[in-house]
C-alpha cells in the first residue's frame, strides 16, 4: 500500500499497487470529482506535486496534452508506483453514499431483454451495497481496463447483481461478455456514479433511457416503487428505441407494486416508418421530442433521471437548460 496525501489537507487515504488514485479515495470515503470512470470526461484531472505514478491508459480522451504538460493525471487511470502528493478539489458531493468494493463473481446467468440487450446475473464473493440508479466496473480477463455497467436491481445489499448491457458491433467489452460462458468468473469493482435514486425529494419522477440506458432507469423505478412511503404522486418512464424491435422494459414495470397507480410508460421510435404499424404507448420521433411533447410544462416540478447514448444526453441537457430546470433536480452520469 502506498499513502496518498491531499495537498492542504490534513487527508491521506492508501492506495494499493494495483487500484488507481481516484477509486481507493472513494474506497476511503473521500469526495473526489468523477463521471464516466474509465478515462474519457476529464472530470477526475488533478496534479502531481510528490511522488511518482504510471498511466494505465497512455491515450485516455480525457486528459489532453497541456494537461500533460502540467503534470496533471486522471484519478481513473493513475496507478501509484510510490507515496504521494496530489492538489484536487475535494467536493462533499462526491462523498460516496456506499464506499467502492472489489470482489470475485461469478456469471450466474443470461436472459434475452432484445435481440441485441441481454440480462447478466452474476453471483459475487462479497455483498455489494449499491443504491437504485448506480454502477459498477467490470474487469474481463484478457481485456484491457474495465468496463461500466449500470445494475438494473432496485438498491440493495446482495451478493447478486444484475446488469441489463446491449451489445456493441465491435466492442470488446460488450463480445466478451455476450460470449462469456455461464461459471466464468470475473471481478466487479462498485458501486459508483451520481445518478442514483433521491428518495426524499418531494417531487414527481422522470426516468428517460435509451439503448442500455435501460437498465439504471430500470432501477430506478425499482427502487423508488419500494419505497414504503414514496414522496411522489407519478413516475413517468419514457425509453427511446431505434426500432420497434428495440422497444422493451414495459413487462419488467407492470411487475412492480404501484405501477398501475403511479406508473406511466411510454416508447419512442426513432427510425420507424410512417407506413410501420407500431404498438399501442409507442410514438415516433426522438425521445427528447417526447419528454417535450408530454411533459414540457411540467419539467422544473419534475426530479429527472437519464441514460443513454452521447447525442440523447445532449439533447436532453439541451431541453432541460432551455425549460430552466434546477441543475440540482436532474441526474445523470457520463459513461454512457
Amino acid at each position: 500500500m502506498f499513502q496518498i496525501q491531499i495537498d492542504g489537507s490534513s487527508k491521506q487515504f492508501s492506495c494499493a499497487p494495483d487500484d488507481t488514485i481516484l477509486r481507493a479515495a472513494l474506497r476511503a470515503g473521500i469526495g473526489f470529482p468523477y463521471e464516466c470512470n474509465v478515462g474519457s470526461c476529464g472530470n477526475c484531472k488533478f496534479e502531481l506535486l510528490e511522488g511518482e505514478l504510471q498511466n494505465t491508459w497512455e491515450q485516455a480522451p480525457g486528459l489532453s496534452e497541456k494537461d500533460r504538460s502540467k503534470n496533471r493525471w486522471l484519478g481513473c487511470q493513475s496507478q501509484p508506483c510510490a507515496n504521494a502528493r496530489i492538489k484536487m478539489r475535494e467536493m462533499e458531493h462526491y462523498a460516496p453514499i456506499h464506499p467502492p468494493l472489489k470482489t470475485q463473481a461469478q456469471l450466474l446467468s443470461k436472459r434475452e431483454i432484445t435481440h441485441d440487450l441481454h440480462e447478466f446475473t452474476f453471483e459475487c464473493d462479497q455483498a455489494m451495497t449499491f443504491a437504485s440508479g448506480q454502477y459498477a466496473l467490470i474487469h474481463f480477463a484478457g481485456v484491457p481496463g474495465p468496463r461500466a455497467y449500470s445494475m438494473s436491481q432496485g438498491g440493495s445489499s446482495s451478493k447478486r447483481v444484475d446488469f441489463q448491457v446491449r451489445l456493441i458491433p465491435g466492442g470488446v467489452g460488450t463480445e466478451k461478455l455476450f460470449t462469456m460462458p455461464v461459471g466464468e468468473q470475473v471481478e466487479i469493482d462498485g458501486p459508483y456514479g451520481m445518478a442514483y435514486l433521491r428518495q426524499d425529494a418531494p417531487r414527481d419522477i422522470l426516468l428517460v433511457g435509451g439503448g442500455s440506458g435501460l437498465a439504471p432507469m430500470i432501477s430506478l423505478a425499482r427502487g423508488a416503487l419500494a419505497l414504503a412511503e414514496p414522496k411522489f404522486k407519478n413516475i413517468h418512464f419514457i425509453y427511446g428505441a431505434r426500432e420497434a424491435r428495440d422497444v422493451c422494459g414495459l413487462d419488467m414495470l407492470e411487475e412492480l407494486p404501484q405501477w398501475k397507480t403511479m406508473g406511466h410508460y411510454t416508447a419512442v421510435v426513432s427510425n420507424a416508418s410512417e407506413q410501420e404499424t407500431l404498438s399501442k404507448g409507442t410514438e415516433r420521433g426522438y425521445v427528447h421530442e417526447a419528454v417535450a411533447r408530454l411533459h414540457a410544462d411540467e419539467l422544473a416540478q419534475m426530479e429527472i433521471y437519464f441514460a443513454g447514448p452521447a447525442l440523447m444526453a445532449q439533447a436532453m441537457i439541451k431541453l432541460l437548460v432551455d425549460q430552466k430546470v434546477p441543475m440540482n433536480q436532474v441526474h445523470f452520469d457520463q459513461f454512457y
